[in-house]
């Protein structure tokens, strides 16, 4: 994310910059990540006047990789925001990254991510040429402070989003403070900056019954929004968020109703106290619809009346995430100007948008695994590694991806189904949990199998499905019926070949074009360096299923 936003993120690349030394450096937006980058070291060139407000940074020297690098180098103390020359240097995943404040900059917590990066000091550039800037990262600096220059019908680029604001009408808020809220979020969909090409944005108003006030669709530009909130009537009644926000997961996001493909969807919900129903089950269905659901929430209950509140843990329940991002507190509606842009930070974050449905969230990934005797158990273990490290680029969780994995000789042998586990780490677990078959080598039963028994009970699922084939020798049956059949069932097919697999079989089981689905290794150990390329060649399959 992490979104589509997450890993397709907003930034653009230029071509290679010439440095006054003579080498070549890539020049960089403000907000390019580690894992936008492509070669483990990596010479790169920060523009200057970055925005710092709007840098997401995890941990301290040694960087997750979905930080800006630009971020992490003035954080880090290579450059300052005059920009320059960095060297980035890729690193394996941590378990941790610290949050510390330096340099203007607070870099955040993180618990565990599959890569890292570091940065030095590059080469020294007289000049920087950042070229493709977005609309965020200003001009370098010509002794004037720059001025921040914004298409108003384009909007803001670089937050592209659909939100719903789901505001509180019931009678826990009242008259006054629903004049309030509506002068608190006139004044952050006027900093989101909406545009034909920027956020978009519609009201659904929470009381007894919700009711939605306008769409996505109906206002493109900033004063009819602001006048279209100025215009909503107060309803009143008790104040039932929950069946308001499974009716807005389940209503709003429509591409009828102005929804866009490939946009993260976000539902911010104001509330003025405590919820009269149960919260619970409405984030369970937005998380479902991949909604990213924050809980603005005003004037917390008193110890005194938390006896009045049925869940007092509601708001972890119902965000999208219960890290501490997706919540967000005001203790009064008075004031509330200062609370406008750190909330807007969060909205425009797409690389936090955990819930919107992306490549790593929304697949279904089987593991065909050849345990034939020709491999051997030291080059088994090579296989599963394999497995594990493909399986850990992605989110699995019960409403998230989902991984399986059949072992076969002549015969098949579910290790285990997508709906076994639904945790990354019993995933992994199970993966090294396997044991070595040995036998001969019977490929097409063994996908017919894999069709038939583990992705049919998922085939008319949310997922996108997909067939990774590891084998490392001829099959002593048809392989291309049954890889057909499977292709036909809506099943994308990678097939992975080792030692003396016949390349002809390779592109018989792989889908179309087979030359970006068809992989092959002389030895095992090369397995390691294919991982990068299965995971974009099935990002880039699922973001073109979605067009």
């Amino acid at each position: 994310m992490w979104l589509s936003a997450l890993l397709l993120g907003a930034f653009l690349l230029s071509g290679p910059v010439r440095c006054s030394d003579g080498s070549a450096s890539t020049a960089i937006t403000c907000f390019t990540r580690g894992l936008d980058l492509r070669k483990g070291t990596e010479d790169v060139l920060c523009p200057a006047n970055c925005p710092l407000w709007q840098f997401y940074v995890f941990g301290d020297g040694v960087y997750a990789s979905l930080s800006s690098v630009c971020g992490a180098a003035i954080h880090s103390g290579v450059i300052t925001n005059t920009g320059g020359a960095v060297r980035v240097q890729t690193l394996p995943g941590q378990e941790n990254y610290p949050a510390v404040n330096a340099n203007g900059i607070q870099s955040q917590v993180l618990s565990r991510w599959a890569s890292s990066f570091s940065v030095t000091a590059g080469t020294k550039s007289t000049a920087l040429e950042a070229v493709g800037r977005s609309v965020s990262t200003a001009r370098p600096s010509t002794g004037k402070r720059p001025k921040k220059t914004l298409d108003k019908k384009a909007g803001n680029k670089d937050c592209k989003a659909d939100i719903a604001f789901l505001i509180d009408g019931s009678y826990n808020i009242g008259q006054r403070r629903f004049n309030l809220q509506k002068n608190f979020v006139g004044k952050v969909a006027v900093m989101l900056g909406i545009g034909t090409e920027g956020p978009h944005v519609g009201v659904v108003q929470a009381s007894e019954h919700p009711k939605i006030e306008f769409y996505l669709k109906n206002f493109t530009a900033t004063k009819e929004v602001l006048f279209a909130i100025k215009e909503l009537g107060f309803r009143g009644g008790n104040s039932n968020t929950g069946k308001a926000l499974k009716y807005t997961a389940q209503k709003f996001f429509s591409l009828e109703n102005g929804a866009r493909k490939g946009i993260p969807k976000i539902i911010v919900v104001f509330l003025d106290g405590w919820p009269s129903d149960d919260l619970e089950e409405a984030g369970i269905v937005a998380r479902e619809f991949g909604v990213n659901v924050f809980i603005v929430s005003v004037a917390k209950p008193t110890t005194e009346e938390l006896g009045m509140v049925q869940d007092i843990g509601f708001v972890d329940k119902a965000v999208c995430r219960n890290n501490g991002f997706f919540s967000y507190q005001m203790p009064t509606w008075f004031g509330t100007t200062k609370y406008v842009k750190p909330l807007v930070q969060k909205l425009c974050s797409h690389e936090q948008m955990l819930c919107s449905k992306t490549c790593y969230n929304s697949v279904n990934i089987g593991f065909l695994i050849d345990g034939s005797s020709s491999i051997g158990e030291s080059n088994f273990r090579l296989v599963l590694e394999f497995v594990s490290n493909v399986a850990k680029a992605f989110e699995i969780s019960d409403i998230g991806s989902k991984v399986a994995a059949v072992q076969f000789t002549y015969d098949q042998r579910t290790e285990f189904g997508f709906t076994d586990f639904v945790s990354k780490d019993k995933v992994l677990s199970a993966i090294r949990g396997i044991h070595y078959m040995s036998g001969g080598t019977a490929t097409g039963d063994a996908i017919s199998f894999t069709t038939r028994n583990v992705f049919g009970p998922v085939k008319d699922g949310p997922n996108k499905n997909f067939l990774i084939v590891l084998t490392d020798g001829q099959s002593y049956d048809d392989v291309r019926g049954p890889a057909a059949a499977a292709q036909k069932a809506g099943i994308t097919v990678f097939s992975v070949g080792v030692a003396w697999a016949p390349l002809d079989d390779l592109k018989d089981m792989a889908s179309e074009p087979r030359e970006s689905h068809t992989f092959f290794t002389r030895e095992f150990t090369g397995l390691e360096q294919m991982v990068p390329d299965i995971i974009r060649g099935i990002c880039k399959d699922f973001l073109d299923s979605k067009q």
